[in-house]
């Protein structure tokens, strides 16, 4: 009788298994379908021939959307074995060539990205101990400025610079929310316009009105402006929430933490949400850097697994 490893490499190949992960980190057929560049009737089809293969279903859909059966929690799981092995092995061979080396200084556009972002650099230093990666600190109003000045290497945030010497390398998309105080009459509405804020103080980090998504996309388009409140840390923010000094739009991800815990109410803004993307924004020459790619690659895959409510670009 064959063994599970003999009955699916019979059947399976690498883009097979690709795909599975691409469902797994997308959550979606269509996004899964163009993360693998293939249309989402082919994908389908993929999937359809594998469980007819297998005679079994490896998806279910329920009110909660996909979720993977038992036999397609195992192809995962070899799947991602075999993406661990696939870059551990590029990765050796990128040792051998010699392509190693480097420095990598990381500005953040949005200080709530150290969170997440905290993780993986450390995990990415012990993949590539020969990299020297650093954090250039402070807030930037303009970080972008600093690739060209030299003054770094990438910058990880939603703006993506005009011209061909930059490369903006894809991580996720995600919803930004409106936290609010516990009790606060916003909370009784399920999502929140940009009228049902006039008389609100806007506690935002120092930066430029063009760079505050709320006020950029929402509240100037309907000719509404609100006093505002600085503060540089997120934990800041969400402190002047509490205590009733105003409200404030943050990503999901920071919210999620408080939210739980009750420190503060959150709801969507707008009937469809606001949504935001990160992109890693880097020098063209840069880009190609093995080491670059495998950086970019491991945040996408850590948001994928701890972040709640992503959307892998």
């Amino acid at each position: 009788m064959l063994n599970f490893i003999q009955l699916v490499t019979a059947m399976l190949e690498l883009r097979h298994l690709r795909s599975l992960i691409a469902i797994a980190e997308t959550g979606r057929i269509n996004a899964a379908a163009e993360a693998v560049h293939l249309t989402p009737s082919a994908l389908s089809h993929q999937l359809r021939a594998l469980e007819g293969h297998y005679g079994m279903p490896l998806l279910l859909r329920d009110v909660r959307g996909l979720r993977f059966t038992p036999a397609g929690e195992r192809l995962l799981a070899l799947a991602r074995q075999m993406r661990e092995a696939q870059q551990a092995a590029e990765q050796d061979l990128q040792r051998i060539q010699g392509d190693t080396r480097g420095t990598l200084r990381v500005v953040l556009e949005c200080h709530t990205c150290f969170e997440w972002l905290m993780p993986v650099l450390d995990a990415f230093r012990q993949r590539w101990p020969d990299v020297e990666v650093d954090l250039v600190s402070g807030f930037h109003r303009d970080p972008l400025t600093l690739l060209s000045k030299d003054k770094a290497d990438v910058v990880i945030g939603a703006l993506r610079p005009p011209g061909r010497q930059w490369a903006s390398l894809p991580l996720f998309r995600f919803e930004i929310l409106l936290a609010l105080p516990p009790g606060h009459a916003l909370c009784a509405k399920r999502s929140v316009r940009a009228v049902d804020l006039q008389g609100e103080t806007l506690i935002t980090y120092p930066a430029p009105d063009e760079r505050i998504d709320l006020i950029r996309e929402v509240l100037q388009p309907a000719g509404i402006s609100l006093p505002r409140r600085t503060a540089e840390l997120t934990i800041a923010i969400l402190q002047l929430v509490a205590s009733r000094r105003g409200v404030a739009a943050l990503p999901n991800w920071a919210l999620k933490p408080s939210l739980d815990s009750g420190y503060v109410q959150a709801r969507r803004i707008g009937p469809r949400g606001l949504w935001s993307e990160l992109h890693a924004t880097v020098p063209r020459d840069l880009a190609q850097r093995p080491y670059v790619r495998d950086l970019v690659e491991m945040a996408r895959q850590s948001v994928a697994t701890h972040l709640d409510g992503v959307q892998l670009l």
